[in-house]
């Protein structure tokens, strides 16, 4: 018997079980697999296996490209409802947080000390050149950011700007604010990694000459210490967030300049999935970052408890990334 006449035999043998594998399926689809009755729910597997039978024959002997793109199609569906994990939207949230998110992070660890390395090198720098030449303050810090605090400003307002409460109605404005800038710097660093990750590295390091910018400023004003409490208060999860984000960025950029076997396009495409991940998390610490900075910042004026917070957080997110975890199952 010829192939043809082969295949034309199987398909007269099966075509039946195709339909009722379809409709099982697109039951399924429509309502849930608990429309089925337990008939249904017995003849589904043997049915599924019958179909990808049906489909190893007709990719080697089938010249009819549309059936055989019909039962790849129908085989997929069917293993979706077979083999596929389904899970609650709730169960979904909390793989994410208990294990999507660590794991990613955790993938970015080589990237994550270049990108913390990168912020200390800009911030050293900031701090050297503006305590030599205060005039680099303003080519460092931006004006609307800076809001008065700069060289011209006396010991008295730069420590007032440290401890004076915003009005309770504008915490929230202050807080949104805040969180909208830390955002863009940090889908920033992200983004710009697939351009061999020199954009990312350049706002790594520009945002930690920004730092040391401030610190020369009140450093230079005997607030050190202060600026500190009112910095690391919401900066132990501020700046992690954005070095996490710059590490997506250069894991990304790393991926192009070296694509290994791959393409650069599908090389990028295969560690951006896991990037993606990571910076999934950074919204919610960028979040939390917002929270202190609008709101317990602003409330809080004792150095000791600020210090207290700003560590609190800083070790809460390194247990919380890096801390051993059991294996998952399965």
């Amino acid at each position: 018997m010829n192939a043809p006449a082969q295949f034309r035999g199987l398909r007269a043998e099966r075509e039946e079980e195709w339909r009722r594998l379809d409709a099982l399926v697109s039951l399924c689809e429509r309502k849930s697999p608990r429309a089925l009755s337990d008939d249904d729910l017995m003849a589904l597997p043997v049915l599924y296996r019958s179909a990808l039978s049906s489909l190893s024959v007709a990719r080697e002997t089938s010249l009819d490209l549309e059936l055989v793109t019909y039962l790849e199609h129908l085989c997929a569906r069917a293993y979706f409802f077979l083999y596929g994990v389904r899970t609650s939207p709730g169960a979904r949230l909390r793989q994410f947080f208990v294990h999507d998110w660590p794991a990613a992070v955790r993938g970015l660890g080589r990237e994550t000390l270049i990108a913390l390395a990168l912020m200390l090198v800009g911030t050293i720098a900031g701090y050297l050149l503006v305590s030599a030449q205060p005039e680099y303050f303003n080519a460092f810090v931006p004006g609307d950011l800076a809001s008065g605090r700069d060289f011209s400003a006396s010991r008295e307002k730069l420590r007032e700007s440290l401890y004076s409460g915003a009005d309770q109605d504008g915490l929230a404005f202050f807080a949104t604010y805040l969180f909208t800038h830390n955002a863009q710097v940090a889908i920033f660093c992200f983004a710009l990694g697939f351009a061999f990750g020199v954009p990312t590295t350049l706002l790594l390091v520009y945002t930690g000459a920004m730092l040391g910018a401030f610190l020369a400023l009140y450093g230079g004003h005997g607030l050190g210490p202060q600026l500190g409490g009112w910095l690391i208060i919401h900066g132990s999860t501020e700046l992690f967030a954005i070095a996490l984000a710059g590490a997506a960025g250069l894991r990304i950029g790393w991926s192009v300049v070296f694509p290994g076997a791959a393409s650069r396009l599908a090389a990028a495409s295969m560690v951006g999935r896991g990037a993606a991940t990571a910076m999934v998390g950074v919204v919610f610490m960028l979040i939390a970052a917002g929270l202190l900075e609008g709101f317990a910042r602003q409330l809080i004026r004792e150095d000791a408890v600020r210090y207290a917070i700003g560590l609190t957080m800083l070790l809460l997110w390194l247990v919380y990334f890096y801390a051993p975890r059991r294996p998952r199952n399965g």
